[in-house]
């Protein structure tokens, strides 16, 4: 098989199978196999798949960039890579589209929207996404277009298949949190439904998300990568 059909189709895999068994597939196999059962079938498929992506990843042969990636670039993608960071890790406390009991899930859907949840509710898929997007800024090859146009196909419409799952178990809980929040970043704010100072992110969201660009990015580098994040002007 050429390297970009492998990609291609290794990219396919992880994402449909992800797909499948989150949503369609998800309700028979757990009626047969069980919860755990499905679970540990669940993680052999996506650990499986996501080492045939990053195989078929390295075995794409160098190529050269679409575009120029100059200064201007990499202080973008910087940027993009910081607020995905602070997404993430202000995602981790009091998301209601983690999975979690019900009662908690509800109590943090009761809650204000406030900090990254008032720019998405689903702030660390947007991480995601958004990470994705800032590697395709920098490195515009077409192996680098595929991979990350799978993780943004996969995060954002991970999300959207959140949504129903998450209205079909809490109904009314979920329905009133999404009235109140906005599923693309910042459409909230440009729409009025939601003020800035809403989005100004917690404590725990804004220095852990610093703290892990840093080291992100210093470790992109270190690990024999391209140079990113401030460590392309003070390495």
């Amino acid at each position: 098989m050429e390297p970009m059909t492998n990609l291609i189709v290794s990219c396919a895999l992880f994402v449909g199978s992800h797909f499948l068994l989150s949503h369609p597939l998800r309700a028979p196999l757990v009626a047969r196999i069980g919860g755990q059962g499905f679970q540990i079938a669940y993680s052999l498929v996506a650990i499986g798949t996501f080492i045939m992506v990053v195989r078929g990843f390295q075995a794409m042969p160098a190529a050269p960039p679409l575009w120029e990636v100059g200064g201007f670039l990499w202080a973008l993608a910087s940027l993009i890579v910081l607020l995905a960071s602070i997404l993430f890790m202000g995602s981790m406390i009091g998301n209601p589209a983690l999975p979690m009991p019900s009662h908690n899930a509800a109590a943090a859907a009761a809650a204000p929207a406030r900090g990254v949840f008032a720019i998405t509710r689903h702030p660390m898929m947007w991480g995601f996404a958004l990470w994705a997007a800032a590697h395709v800024i920098v490195v515009p090859t077409p192996a680098q277009m595929i991979l990350s146009g799978a993780m943004i196909l996969l995060a954002i419409g991970g999300s959207r298949g959140q949504d129903g799952k998450k209205a079909a178990l809490m109904g009314a809980a979920w329905n009133d949190w999404a009235a109140r929040t906005a599923f693309i970043p910042f459409s909230g704010q440009f729409s009025g439904r939601l003020t800035w100072a809403d989005a100004m992110p917690r404590l725990h969201a804004l220095f852990g998300g610093i703290a892990l660009w840093l080291a992100a990015t210093w470790a992109h580098g270190a690990m024999g990568y391209l140079a990113a994040g401030i460590w392309r002007w003070v390495g």
